[in-house]
């Protein structure tokens, strides 16, 4: 009888343990700033990873899966996540998408867009303008715009960096984690570098200008 009677404390026990472990989603928060940028500077062609290929046989896992029943039992249960079973697996850890498809992003994005394609992208082919390693864009040589033109450059300098700012926190906040602001602009500032086009110009990590 105590020993029938100690399972069940030991499960409670277990379960109090276990520590909520909701990480940064580094990899989908990646796929989702390229998605936004892309769509604000204009899509860079990218190679299509090819599709896959059935097995022998048209049937997924060829015929290894048909006549190894005890190899697809092993991978069958190795798949099974058994500290579910007692209801504490899900609470172990997590891993969320980032969503962009707010009101709130998709209107900051289209002001950036229109912004980007009507005042600003002359500037950045000139070399004029940079994006920062901050995440943000700035003036990197304004004797390369003309001086009838530097101050609605800069204004639009300046606006294009606000909405940066609230769109790093829009989608902090938008996907539950206002703390994850701070990651979100990182990785923004890696990808507004990676998506920029031959002979833009940029800041590394140490704040000096680089052509790409």
């Amino acid at each position: 009888m105590r020993r029938w009677m100690g399972v069940p404390v030991a499960a409670v026990m277990l379960t109090a343990c276990v520590t909520i472990n909701v990480y940064f989603p580094a990899a989908e928060a990646k796929e989702a700033a390229k998605e936004f940028v892309e769509k604000v500077i204009g899509d860079q062609a990218g190679a299509v990873a090819p599709e896959a290929k059935p097995s022998e046989g048209g049937k997924p896992g060829g015929s290894a899966s048909l006549n190894r029943p005890g190899l697809e039992w092993g991978r069958l249960a190795s798949r099974i996540d058994w500290l579910s079973l007692v209801g504490i697996g899900s609470a172990y850890a997590q891993s969320p998408d980032i969503s962009i498809k707010t009101p709130a992003i998709q209107a900051i994005q289209s002001r950036m867009a229109q912004r980007f394609d009507g005042q600003l992208r002359a500037h950045f082919d000139s070399g004029a303008l940079g994006f920062t390693n901050s995440g943000t864009v700035s003036v990197r040589d304004a004797a390369k715009i003309p001086l009838s033109d530097r101050v609605a450059v800069n204004q639009a300098v300046a606006d294009q960096g606000r909405d940066s700012a609230a769109v790093y926190r829009e989608i902090a906040v938008a996907n539950g984690h206002p703390e994850w602001e701070g990651q979100i602009r990182q990785v923004f500032a890696r990808q507004w570098i990676d998506s920029a086009k031959g002979g833009w110009w940029y800041q590394d990590a140490g704040g000096g200008w680089k052509q790409k």
